[in-house]
């Protein structure tokens, strides 16, 4: 526990139930935990795979427009929770068209955090055929502008905060962590014994399996490989990947050795994962910090990655994980086929990941030290009470 608690007002506009709602529950429950009061203002969660009726409804030039605009909303939520909670710091996950924040910190003159997962507005143009970019841009930018810190999760990230003009100084890379207590090293065998795998190479992937992460690779090694004729595959998740998935597995026939799990509770995910003998990140943005990485590093896997600016800020080729050159088919199955091939080297790899995780606190309870003390280092803030009185009240 930190020696001065602080009241944090945690602001976001994640409605899915994947991992990012995963990385705000893990931080919020983190700071908690350090001792920290954390009072919640967010949208109800949704299934993943669904979007809410306000994007359905209305065409995309309206809904972006409704985004921006709902930040006036936003702001009176805001200000009320902070009469209530009398917050000494607001922190707020990023995202389009969300600026309510950074009006309540400059009237109140709080500090604000922003913690930044993905360049938003390149993002949704590439996937989302975002109707007002240069809207969407500025909107972005203003935010990352306006915070006392931004927390990137990648330094690729923060590269990208830093071209659109916020200086270094107010920049801090914070990557996604691990409950260490939930995902543990358990015994392997055991756990492949549970699945009736026993005796069988098992690898494996956790997530929200979308296109382009990579699986149908996985799929056609199974098909193609005879190094690896009795080996399986695991999928713990859901997503749009997984229906063509299974499809591709009964047209290469090996749907029997294709295992979709679901979507499992958190405290269920790590005793299913216990079981792999291989942990899979065959594809990445490059930007991100994927959660599944520190899951399969807690939990003592031997990882096959892609060989990518952000994933060597968290994994060292040949030390703690096999990389590949990325977008390379082959150079992924030679990969897979040298650690199938090789149990001491899985062993070396996974205990070397799992090292890697305690020397550097790659924890959520880390990174909530870590908010703490930079929210620690800055000056007091002015007193902000009675500056809400001129906030008016809906």
């Amino acid at each position: 526990m930190t020696a001065m608690p602080l009241r944090i007002l945690y602001l976001h506009r994640t409605r899915a139930g994947d991992g990012q709602s995963v990385h705000i529950d893990e931080l919020i429950e983190a700071l908690r935990q350090e001792g920290h009061s954390v009072e919640v203002v967010g949208p109800k969660r949704i299934d993943a795979m669904k979007s809410g009726v306000e994007r359905a409804l209305l065409p995309p030039a309206l809904y972006e427009l409704a985004e921006l605009g709902f930040s006036l909303v936003e702001f009176f939520r805001l200000a009320a929770a902070a009469r209530r909670f009398k917050p000494q710091l607001i922190y707020q996950r990023a995202n389009l068209h969300m600026l309510s924040a950074v009006w309540l910190s400059r009237l109140l003159r709080l500090p604000l955090f922003v913690e930044v997962n993905a360049p938003l507005a390149e993002e949704r143009k590439r996937f989302a055929n975002l109707f007002w970019p240069r809207l969407a841009n500025w909107s972005e930018t203003a935010l990352w502008r306006s915070a006392t810190k931004v927390l990137p999760v990648t330094q690729v990230l923060a590269d990208s905060v830093v071209a659109s003009g916020v200086p270094s100084s107010r920049i801090v890379v914070v990557a996604n962590g691990v409950d260490t207590a939930r995902f543990a090293a358990a015994d392997r065998m055991a756990a492949k014994k549970a699945l009736g795998l026993e005796g069988k190479l098992l690898l494996g992937f956790v997530g929200y399996a979308r296109p382009w992460h990579g699986l149908e690779q996985v799929v056609d090694l199974l098909a193609a490989d005879a190094k690896l004729a009795d080996a399986h595959l695991m999928v713990i998740g859901d997503g749009p990947a997984l229906a063509p998935l299974m499809a591709r597995a009964e047209r290469l026939g090996v749907a029997g050795r294709l295992h979709l799990a679901g979507i499992l509770g958190r405290d269920q995910i790590a005793g299913r994962a216990a079981a792999f003998d291989i942990a899979l990140q065959p594809e990445v943005t490059p930007y991100a910090s994927p959660l599944k990485l520190f899951e399969y590093m807690a939990l003592g896997h031997a990882i096959v990655a892609p060989d990518m600016a952000n994933i060597r800020e968290v994994l060292s080729q040949e030390i703690d994980a096999l990389l590949f050159r990325p977008g390379d088919p082959a150079a992924f199955a030679a990969t897979v086929a040298r650690l199938a091939g090789d149990a001491v080297l899985r062993e070396r790899l996974g205990k070397a990941a799992r090292a890697n995780i305690a020397r550097n606190e790659r924890t959520w309870r880390g990174n909530a030290r870590h908010v703490a003390a930079l929210a620690g280092s800055l000056a007091p803030p002015e007193q902000a009470q009675a500056r809400l009185a001129s906030v008016p009240q809906v």
